[in-house]
């Protein structure tokens, strides 16, 4: 309407009037907000390895459920694409494009490989012993006896779980979760440090000492809050002799 309002000639004015260019313009942005979806449960602080390889895992599901509706026309999952005529052709076609992105899935093989050690991670009471590395065998088993430590599994984020674990009787167990917690799952921390250290080092301040950098990042990366009214007790005390 905008174009025609302003007498523009242009492709899109054009296609806009093609049924079967609309219905793949619906097809695009429906495909992209599941993407879209997928992307921003990829991202945010606090989110590991663990976590990520949950959602990735349910992808590749559901695509494989996509495509086998689309190819029987059916549009349940495709808000948009479901408000338009979409010949059988059309319907197979959008099915093979989906087919295609299935081979993203590629790209996490390494999150494959380490499906067992995710599992034992967040089930560690009901992991079979017999099937962990030796130096955790008998640990895991002291582990799952601990009724005390059973019944506050899942009451608390599974971080400040192993970190209550006695380091004297679990020291293993204590080191596989260390390992599994600072896997380099997501590039977001990192993006959004080295866009914090564009900010605070841009051309209006290129006097900034390294060091003096460093700590910049360190407070706008950082998720402890400073107890203020602790320092002014300790270093901002009145002088009466003055």
């Amino acid at each position: 309407m905008f174009f025609e309002m302003k007498d523009i000639i242009c492709d899109f004015s054009t296609k806009a009037q093609n049924t079967e260019w609309i219905s793949d313009f619906a097809f695009a942005t429906d495909i992209m907000q599941k993407m879209n979806e997928l992307n921003k449960e990829l991202q945010g602080k606090g989110v590991f390895a663990h976590d990520l390889y949950l959602e990735f895992k349910s992808f590749p599901t559901k695509l494989t459920l996509f495509e086998k509706q689309m190819s029987n026309e059916n549009f349940a999952h495709f808000p948009l694409l479901k408000t338009q005529s979409v010949n059988a052709a059309s319907a197979q076609r959008y099915s093979g494009h989906i087919t295609g992105l299935r081979e993203f899935a590629r790209r996490f093989v390494e999150f494959n490989a380490m499906e067992h050690e995710f599992d034992l991670l967040k089930s560690p009471f009901s992991y079979d012993t017999e099937t962990v590395a030796d130096e955790l065998q008998m640990e895991l088993i002291d582990l799952q006896a601990y009724n005390a430590l059973k019944s506050s599994f899942g009451k608390k984020p599974l971080i400040e779980f192993y970190e209550s674990l006695q380091p004297e009787k679990l020291k293993n167990v204590k080191e596989f979760a260390r390992k599994m917690f600072v896997l380099f799952a997501s590039t977001y921390i990192w993006e959004q440090t080295f866009s914090s250290m564009k900010i605070s080092k841009s051309k209006n301040r290129s006097l900034l000492t390294d060091s003096n950098l460093q700590a910049v990042l360190r407070i706008s990366t950082s998720s402890f809050k400073p107890d203020l009214n602790k320092f002014v007790d300790a270093f901002c005390r009145l002088h009466r002799s003055h």
